[in-house]
C-alpha cells in the first residue's frame, strides 16, 4: 500500500529542498562521515572531518598512525573504534579501487563500521541509487506517522517505507524524514505546531488526549 500522497505533499512543503547535511568534497569523504555519524550528530562530525580531511587524503590516510587518528576524531565518541574502521576503510578502498568508493552494495557492507544504513547514504548521495537509510530519525517519525509498528525492526521499517514510497522518490524522501525528525518532530519536545502531519500523528492524537 502506497504512502498517502497528503504526507509526501506536506513534506514537500516542510523540507522543500533536502540534502545531505554531512560536508563532503570527495566519495571517500561521505563514507567516512557516514560511519563516523554514528551516535553522533552531523554537525560535530562536520566539525571533525574538517580538520580530518584538511590533513588527509584517502592515500595518505590509508597509511596514518592510528593514535593521530584518534586525537582528531575524539569529539565524535566511541573514537578508538571508529578510528580503526576509518584506518582500515581506508586500506581497503586504496588496495582494491585506487582509492575510489565503488557502487557495490556486497562489498561496502563487508567493510568495517559500514552497515546497511551507512550503504544506503553513500549509495544514495554518490551514485543515485533508490534507497532508503532509516536512522534514528526516520524511525521515529516512520512510527509516529503510523507507516511502520511500535516493534518494527530498522530493516522491517525500511521494507515498510520502500512498499508505501514510489520509487523514484525513495532518496528524496528519505532526506525529507531525516530533516523532518531533526527539526521538526523531534525526539524530546517535538515542534508540533510547526508540523503539517498532526492528522497523521499518533504521538499528537495521544498528547492531544
Amino acid at each position: 500500500m502506497m504512502m498517502k500522497n497528503n504526507i509526501l505533499e506536506k513534506l514537500d512543503i516542510m523540507i522543500p529542498n533536502p540534502r545531505c547535511e554531512l560536508v563532503y568534497h570527495q566519495d571517500y569523504e561521505l563514507l567516512i562521515a557516514t560511519v563516523l555519524s554514528a551516535q553522533c550528530t552531523d554537525a560535530r562530525v562536520n566539525m571533525v572531518t574538517k580538520k580530518l580531511f584538511s590533513q588527509y587524503d584517502i592515500f595518505t590516510l590509508s597509511k596514518a598512525n592510528l593514535k593521530d587518528i584518534q586525537k582528531i576524531i575524539k569529539p565524535v565518541g566511541t573514537y578508538t573504534r571508529k578510528s580503526e574502521y576509518i584506518l582500515n576503510i581506508a586500506k581497503a578502498l586504496v588496495r582494491d579501487y585506487d582509492g575510489q568508493v565503488p557502487n557495490n552494495r556486497q562489498y561496502l557492507e563487508s567493510l568495517p563500521g559500514v552497515g546497511r544504513k551507512t550503504c544506503n547514504v553513500v549509495l544514495s548521495n554518490i551514485y543515485d541509487v533508490p534507497a532508503i537509510a532509516v536512522d534514528t530519525h526516520v524511525e521515529r517519525v516512520s512510527k509516529r506517522l503510523a507507516l511502520a509498528k511500535e516493534k518494527d525492526s530498522v530493516l522491517e521499517v525500511e521494507k515498510k517505507l520502500m512498499r508505501k514510497i514510489p520509487r523514484d522518490k525513495w532518496s528524496r524522501t528519505h532526506h525529507q524524514l531525516v530533516l523532518f525528525g531533526r527539526y521538526i518532530c523531534k525526539s524530546q519536545k517535538p515542534e508540533c505546531s510547526k508540523c503539517l502531519l498532526q492528522e497523521n500523528c499518533k504521538y499528537y492524537k495521544k498528547k492531544k488526549v
